[in-house]
């Protein structure tokens, strides 16, 4: 990853966080990518959960509830620390990685003006590229 200011907000200085976190109760050797993603998988569950039998009206409301609003951002924090301790293991930059998936995104769904007829407000899932 580049370097950056090591504002409290960056990313990089988020992984060194955690990585030494980590570190300093010998977690190291249970941090392969198969525990990560695991562990991701389970937290990004939990992020669900909150939102499993909310109608689609309710679920955009669960920020004015100060507890499910807590519960929402400890979850999120959750998903995004085993997400980044998952790609300091593997090398990945987090950054990069979005970037190039937005740039392929652009290309497989143009704006109108760029794109076939029908692909523009269409919720139907593609498969990947």
């Amino acid at each position: 990853m580049t370097e950056h200011n090591g504002a409290p907000g960056d990313l990089e200085v988020l992984q060194r966080r955690l990585a030494a976190f980590a570190a300093a109760r010998d977690w190291q050797p249970f941090h392969t990518p198969k525990n990560l993603a695991a562990a991701l998988s389970v937290e990004a569950a939990e992020l669900m959960e909150i939102f499993q039998w909310l109608t689609p009206e309710e679920s955009t409301r669960v920020m004015a509830d100060a507890a499910t609003a807590e519960r929402v951002k400890d979850e999120v924090a959750d998903v995004l620390a085993y997400l980044l301790q998952f790609c300091e293991v593997l090398g990945v930059d987090v950054l990069e990685a979005l970037s190039a998936k937005i740039e392929r995104n652009e290309r497989r769904f143009p704006v109108a003006g760029e794109r076939a007829a029908g692909s523009q407000g269409s919720s139907a899932r593609h498969s990947p590229e």
